[in-house]
């Protein structure tokens, strides 16, 4: 529904916009008419026009309406009308940032087909008609003609840009993870290394884990954290499924001695559906990304990692003789 022609109500500008519109969702719908061609510059000036009606309120918009009626009916009734005679107070109009933009000329130029195809991919809701007049007798006749989007396929290009939107988005908040990993895994060394030398020769990582050696080849300490726990675990991977079982049977042998010097239980998982196997000491409820969390982990870290090294020490060296052995 047009609201108004002409507009130039934009503060400290002299700029006109052609078509000022509505759709049935209660979205501003800029329209820019070209007569024969499409003009280079066209998609700068309809977007800046959107950025200018992007701030428009609900009372704007039935003031601008209002002028454009005159005095042939109220802008109220008008929208109730349009709206399914919803009641004007309920009617929600220009909310967030879903503004449209209709682009109408006899041909369009490279350059503005192709800028109208990169906005699209950032979800911008943009279309261009074209549109050819004949005459038949008397009778004035007009083709339109959606290029852009192509119409067929603009279910397609929709939901491709918000695939790649979404991509974009996990990119980000993947590259935002990573950072706040290094400052934690950071900070966390430069605790610990107060308190013992275990990560003393460790380097920050964007991973979620660092570990830390107790003189066997794939076995190792590590300090495991996440958005929902905080973990030091005894890791076994050696490659061979059935050798990594062999080391944690040969550990689990050694299980009350290590608890009590432990002086707690620990969770025990042998994993026979996976080739791994752990022994872990778990800190729930904490999150790596609420920095408000990071002293409660750095305290249950640094403490469990001390006595889980101290507890582990004396079977590994039976374990180290027993690999010899073997």
């Amino acid at each position: 529904m047009i609201i108004q022609k002409e507009f130039s109500g934009f503060n400290d500008t002299r700029e006109r916009l052609d078509l000022l519109a509505l759709d049935k969702q209660g979205n501003i719908v800029v329209i820019e008419n070209k007569l024969d061609d499409s003009g280079k510059d066209v998609t700068w000036q309809v977007m800046k026009y959107a950025s200018y009606c992007s701030s428009l309120s609900k009372e704007n918009i039935r003031n601008i309406f209002q002028q454009y009626l005159g005095n042939s009916a109220t802008a109220e009734e008008k929208l109730s009308e349009f709206f399914d005679h919803t009641d004007y107070e309920e009617l929600q109009l220009n909310q967030g940032s879903k503004q449209r933009i209709m682009m109408v000329s006899g041909q369009f130029r490279k350059e503005v087909t192709s800028t109208v195809l990169w906005l699209m991919n950032y979800k911008i809701r943009i279309q261009c008609f074209k549109v050819t007049p004949y005459k038949f007798g008397e009778e004035l006749l007009l083709s339109v003609e959606q290029v852009l989007p192509i119409r067929d396929a603009e279910e397609y290009t929709i939901s491709m840009a918000d695939k790649q939107q979404d991509d974009i988005s996990s990119q980000e908040t993947l590259k935002n993870r990573h950072h706040i990993r290094l400052e934690f895994w950071e900070q966390f060394i430069k605790y610990n290394n107060t308190k013992n030398n275990l990560t003393s020769n460790l380097s920050p990582t964007r991973d979620n884990w660092i570990g830390v050696s107790i003189g066997i080849s794939g076995v190792s300490i590590n300090v495991v954290v996440s958005k929902n726990y905080a973990r030091n675990e005894i890791y076994i991977y050696r490659g061979d499924k059935e050798e990594n079982k062999k080391i944690y049977d040969f550990i689990w042998n050694n299980k009350t001695e290590i608890e009590t010097n432990f002086g707690e239980e620990l969770i025990w998982e042998r994993m026979d559906d996976k080739v791994t196997c752990r022994i872990k000491h778990q800190l729930d409820g904490v999150n790596i990304f609420e920095k408000d969390d990071w002293t409660r982990m750095n305290e249950f870290l640094v403490d469990s990692l001390m006595r889980m090294e101290k507890s582990f020490s004396g079977p590994v060296k039976k374990l180290s003789n027993f690999l010899k052995n073997k």
